[in-house]
């Protein structure tokens, strides 16, 4: 099938515009649909780009918004639950939706963002099992709606405005020493540019459908070991205060009362499933693995630095 008209939700966040740059630099259309497109007028640079206003919530509205694209793109996430969006509300409720929408307009394909190690049982935080229960029901309900469906499932992504390696990056400038939650949590980084192409190889190949591919990263770090990378990049002298178990509990009951949360103990439960792929499927959509070294340098550091690899 030939993929000519794709609609995204999540399409103004950091993959979302990584990958409609990428969608309408190959003559794609794409539609992104938002609560607020006002917001967002720096994505219409391209003439094969249009914002469209909808609620994400209504199927209705989606359905409307929908008829006639061959694929719909679904990137929403959130990290922390607030009283106007829950988890179950943003990772279950609105792909309900958008399912039934887009069943409703008849869209034949669906990709669908969920997480490394999301699983609507056995996660080890209410974001992993509302991440899972979202991926569940993107297929579940896909496939009986008659869509191909497939789901991605990275591990944390970094690229030039992210919001991962930026914010250890706008900590450590700070003065005083860092005191680190977590510092053995795990992690393989995984560039955007990988993650939005495995999303365009997805929207070409037949194979891919019904999948669900776990996406990781060369490079398998601690926290604390991100973290003095990070610091060597901007060339930092930092005292890192790696902090106990307990002591990473108690900062996140803290934290999470603090603006923008973050660090709360949802977020801790995450961290402690390691976030790393037993079998990293970026190579199975032939796909090389980007290392952070080829990207990280080139935004953060005065000087491009080698970086450590594979340290546990």
């Amino acid at each position: 099938m030939r993929i000519q008209r794709v609609a995204l939700l999540g399409g103004t966040g950091f993959v979302g515009r990584h990958l409609v740059n990428r969608l309408a630099g190959r003559g794609i259309s794409c539609l992104v649909l938002t609560r607020r497109p006002h917001r967002h007028r720096e994505l219409k640079t391209s003439p094969h780009v249009t914002l469209r206003q909808v609620d994400p919530y209504d199927r209705n509205s989606l359905a409307a918004a929908l008829r006639g694209c061959d694929a719909v793109i679904n990137l929403v996430g959130i990290l922390n639950a607030s009283r106007r969006h829950s988890f179950n509300r943003a990772h279950v409720q609105l792909v309900e939706a958008l399912v039934a929408g887009a069943s409703a307009a008849k869209v034949p394909r669906l990709l669908h963002m969920s997480a490394l190690h999301a699983d609507e049982i056995d996660g080890s935080s209410v974001y992993l099992r509302s991440k899972g229960m979202g991926e569940n029901v993107a297929h579940n309900l896909g496939r009986a709606a008659g869509m191909a469906v497939t789901s991605f499932r990275p591990s944390v992504i970094f690229g030039r405005d992210d919001s991962f390696i930026n914010r250890f990056a706008s900590l450590l400038k700070l003065p005083g020493p860092l005191p680190l939650a977590c510092p053995k949590a795990r992690f393989a980084p995984v560039f955007v540019g990988d993650v939005v192409a495995a999303f365009e190889h997805a929207l070409q190949d037949a194979d891919t459908i019904g999948r669900r591919y776990d996406l990781c990263g060369l490079d398998e770090l601690t926290l604390a070991g991100i973290v003095a990378y990070v610091a060597g990049q901007l060339q930092r002298d930092k005292l890192i205060i790696p902090l106990p178990d307990w002591a990473s509990r108690l900062q996140a009951r803290l934290l999470q009362f603090v603006p923008g949360k973050p660090f709360t103990p949802d977020n801790y439960l995450s961290l402690q499933t390691p976030s790393v792929c037993a079998c990293n499927q970026l190579e199975e959509l032939g796909l090389d693995p980007t290392p952070m070294d080829a990207v990280v340098p080139g935004y953060l550091a005065p000087r491009a630095l080698k970086g450590p690899r594979n340290q546990i």
